[in-house]
């Protein structure tokens, strides 16, 4: 018959172990005990991304090291984390399409569109367009894609701000890539050809 003290001891033991077995797993999430810097992401994925879990913005950047898409995939690092993917694997399944490019939840909208306002309705505020923190007319999630800094509107210092760039050579500034599925100003007509109206002028 064990004695009344083992019995305290093998229970707190198993508490221990039990507590030891959730912040391993990341059964936390980003709970406060998991996210002390408060960026959004729970210390072992800040640790496996090789991040500072004790620094919000652990490359000085102004963008919090949830906000970064470390693998470039369309997704921030807290998508990748809410969503289950790998925020370090750009195609974490390994089918030949990024994960912002899948559709995770099978409603036909793109992991990376999943936050957007929706942009078939127009709506004043906020506007059916991404975040442009730095307003160089490139959405976030754009720069992003391009690898071009969100918060920096000349991220190469050509003195171009990176809406005025064409990355992949298109002959489509990079402000207007997807202009063609947005109407910021909610007129029924999408940018892109609100653009080439105005040209025409």
């Amino acid at each position: 018959m064990m004695h009344r003290s083992g019995i305290f001891s093998a229970l707190r033991l198993g508490t221990v172990l039990l507590a030891l077995v959730a912040g391993v797993s990341g059964y936390h999430g980003a709970s406060a005990a998991g996210d002390a810097d408060h960026d959004g992401l729970n210390t072992k994925l800040e640790t496996r991304l090789h991040l500072d879990p004790r620094d919000a913005d652990t490359d000085n950047d102004g963008i919090k090291d949830g906000q970064e898409d470390t693998d470039k995939d369309g997704l921030d690092n807290r998508d990748e984390q809410a969503d289950g993917t790998k925020a370090f694997d750009g195609d974490s399944d390994d089918d030949g399409v990024t994960d912002g490019d899948e559709d995770t939840d099978g409603d036909g909208v793109d992991n990376e569109d999943e936050d957007d306002v929706d942009e078939d309705s127009c709506v004043s505020a906020p506007d059916d367009s991404d975040e442009d923190r730095d307003g160089d007319d490139v959405d976030d999630e754009d720069e992003n894609d391009l690898g071009t800094r969100a918060n920096v509107a000349d991220s190469d210092g050509d003195g171009v701000e990176d809406g005025d760039e064409d990355n992949d050579d298109d002959g489509v500034v990079d402000g207007d890539e997807d202009d063609q599925d947005e109407d910021d100003d909610c007129d029924g007509i999408d940018d892109q050809q609100d653009d080439d109206d105005q040209g025409d002028q």
